[in-house]
């Protein structure tokens, strides 16, 4: 598998800044600025790390958990709030868009790993 090619990583970068800038643009609610910021930027290093290293499986893994630490932030830093399109469906969207996209990437990735250790 080739460095900087893999669209799973990119879509995953693609959220992170999505995350960061809308925590920026929207009206904060709780913690949501802090949380959304950090994740995001979270994100966007788990992603470019997995693009110029893509044969790190556990990385995979923490770009899933940085999805499912999205998708959990909205109760966990009060900005839960399904009513209005906010921070919370910002958070909930892009959290679930990182972890499919990390669950569709972890096989290629244990496949390069697996190729890369017998070569």
């Amino acid at each position: 598998m080739k460095k900087w090619t893999r669209w799973e990583d990119w879509v995953a970068i693609a959220v992170g800044i999505v995350v960061a800038v809308s925590a920026l643009l929207m009206p904060p609610m709780g913690s949501s600025l802090a949380l959304m910021l950090t994740l995001g930027a979270l994100l966007i290093v788990s992603g470019v790390v997995n693009l110029a290293m893509p044969g790190m499986v556990a990385m995979e893994y923490v770009q899933g958990a940085l999805g499912l630490l999205l998708i959990v932030s909205p109760w966990i830093g009060g900005y839960a709030d399904p009513m209005t399109f906010g921070p919370a469906w910002m958070s909930w969207i892009g959290g679930a868009v990182v972890v499919i996209v990390a669950a569709l990437a972890i096989r290629p990735s244990m496949k390069a790993h697996h190729d890369a250790i017998t070569h």
